[in-house]
């Protein structure tokens, strides 16, 4: 489903011991040690126009076969490049904006791996109206990859493929049957590998919520163990921080994601998770104009490639296809592979099942060894005295800044003060929380671009209602002050900075915007036992739109 309004709130992890984060590029001159090749393929999803009225099944399979067509292009470009696992976004096989009613001809009844071995490409005629199944299957077979993809799923109520649900502690919907938003994973001989019912549905009226909560791995014999969930549930505990908590260090997130500036745009929030998460991420956004949808990537704390489109007049909108080899992060996978290399065997050749547990046209680009080729993250080689050489460090507890003033940023509330000058130290607070800034500036052809530092703590209320501490550095979108907080995509000014916190939460992390869109890596993040949080960057090569410091508070939800 859309995320039609993202609100302003996120997931990453950065744990109450001191940690230091050193710079991320995204360019690295080899991965050591084991790697593997990942796709993510960014969709133009090819939609129902009229998506509230109910097709037949013969009607609704012709829809789909037309964006499963584009699937299996994108899928024999990316094996003919490499790649051992690809990624398809969230909604783009079927679409969105159904009802519960007209999306039933999209229904398909996937059975649960954990109960049943099926491969539906060499097994199609086990179970009935899985015309879908068999194409992914089959497609995932064909070219010899692990393939992941989001479709509709139909499920008996009760729930009887589900071996850890009582059915008299869940009452079933009204129209007896349960009707999920899921993720499908293939393995390269066409098995089923994995199934994930999305947790945090957005508006999705069409949709039922699990009713147990469902964290979902699979493993692979060429990196191991990894994680699955989807789009909104990216912002939440569950199920995105019980997979960090089980030690999954490799998410899979097909999403359909619409950008939101100042602060969670896709790319933006992508590159954050796996920085902040110190996870590799495989994003794979839908393309959409109409929607602001777009933002896709393979990211991991050392190396990223991305895509963000910006639609021109008269230019069409196409799908694109990144490939990138990157470094194996799932330490009891690299353990094992170590221990029979010693013992002289081949090991991690055998294809695990998937797991779950409950808890409550474009050009491809690859990169070998871990180097990003097309958009990457740039900046950060700048010339000069770094930041943290030049200015003093911040004092204890700074006194608020005079002039403070209140703006909507998100549909929070947030306390801002302006920057002014070329350089200085500004303090801001919101209730138990104070963001520190200490900058120096470098504008552009004398603009006169209007900066402000920004602290939010308290309940996000917009369609939803979610605990916060945030600390953020925008740029604002014109000269006068009640422009501060609203969106803005391009940015002149350069700033070096550094970006201090003290936090009530364990759940931190950082983002960097910079103009055009250009996702980037801080120079040095550091996290201390008492919650600060500091985050430290020059040498920018473009300009500022956002620097933050994103908490969640969970248990204030």
């Amino acid at each position: 489903m859309s995320l039609r309004v993202l609100l302003a709130v996120g997931v990453a992890v950065l744990y109450l011991s001191p940690v230091m984060l050193s710079r991320a590029g995204d360019r690295t001159e080899g991965t050591p040690g084991p790697s593997y090749v990942a796709a993510v393929y960014e969709h133009k999803v090819i939609l129902n126009p009229e998506p509230h009225v109910p097709l037949s099944r013969s009607a609704a399979l012709e829809h789909m076969m037309r964006n499963l067509k584009v699937y299996e292009e994108q899928a024999a470009r990316a094996a003919e490049q490499g790649a051992q696992i690809i990624v398809f976004p969230e909604d783009g096989i079927h679409g969105f904006n159904f009802s519960r009613l007209s999306i039933s001809g999209y229904l398909e009844t996937i059975p649960d791996p954990l109960t049943e071995d099926w491969n539906p490409c060499t097994q199609p005629d086990r179970h009935n109206q899985t015309e879908v199944l068999q194409s992914l299957s089959c497609m995932a077979r064909r070219h010899q990859l692990y393939l992941v993809a989001n479709m509709p799923d139909l499920q008996p109520c009760p729930l009887t493929s589900h071996p850890h649900l009582d059915p008299s502690q869940t009452p079933c919907p009204p129209d007896g049957r349960w009707q999920f938003n899921t993720d499908v994973v293939f393995r390269s001989d066409g098995s089923l590998a994995a199934r994930y019912h999305k947790q945090n549905l957005f508006f999705e009226k069409e949709f039922d919520t699990p009713p147990r909560l469902e964290v979902v791995t699979f493993d692979t014999p060429f990196a191991g163990r990894f994680g699955v969930f989807t789009c909104f549930d990216i912002l939440f505990h569950d199920p995105t921080v019980r997979l960090l908590e089980k030690g999954i260090r490799q998410m899979i997130f097909p999403t359909a994601w619409m950008n939101l500036l100042p602060l969670l745009t896709a790319v933006q929030i992508q590159r954050a998770v796996s920085l902040g998460a110190n996870v590799t991420l495989l994003a794979a956004n839908l393309r959409h104009d109409s929607k602001a949808m777009t933002g896709s990537g393979i990211f991991t704390p050392s190396t990223s490639i991305y895509h963000h489109a910006f639609h021109h007049p008269g230019e069409p909108e196409e799908g694109e296809l990144l490939v990138l080899r990157i470094p194996v992060l799932d330490s009891d996978w690299l353990a094992t592979q170590k221990q029979a290399k010693r013992q002289g065997e081949t090991g991690g050749q055998g294809e695990a099942k998937g797991q779950i547990g409950e808890e409550g046209e474009a050009k491809g680009q690859i990169g070998e060894e871990g180097e990003a080729k097309g958009q990457g993250e740039t900046g950060g080689e700048g010339e000069g005295e770094p930041l943290s050489a030049s200015l003093p460090i911040l004092s204890p507890n700074p006194s608020p800044s005079p002039s403070h003033f209140i703006s909507s940023m998100m549909c929070d509330p947030f306390s801002f003060v302006l920057l002014h000058g070329s350089e200085g130290q500004l303090t801001v607070c919101d209730g138990p929380l104070c963001c520190h800034l200490q900058y120096r500036r470098s504008p552009q052809g004398g603009n006169t671009e209007l900066y402000a530092l920004g602290a939010f703590a308290g309940n996000h209320t917009a369609d939803g209602h979610f605990a916060l501490q945030v600390c953020a550095l925008v740029r604002c979108s014109g000269s006068e002050v009640s422009s501060c907080g609203k969106g803005v995509e391009e940015a002149e000014s350069r700033l070096d900075f550094r970006l201090e916190g003290k936090f009530g939460t364990r759940y931190v992390y950082p983002s960097l915007l910079g103009s055009g869109m250009v996702v980037d890596g801080p120079d040095r993040i550091e996290k201390t036992t008492d919650g600060r949080v500091t985050m430290e960057h020059s040498g920018m090569s473009v300009g500022l739109v956002t620097a933050c410091l994103y908490g969640r508070v969970y248990d204030q939800d």
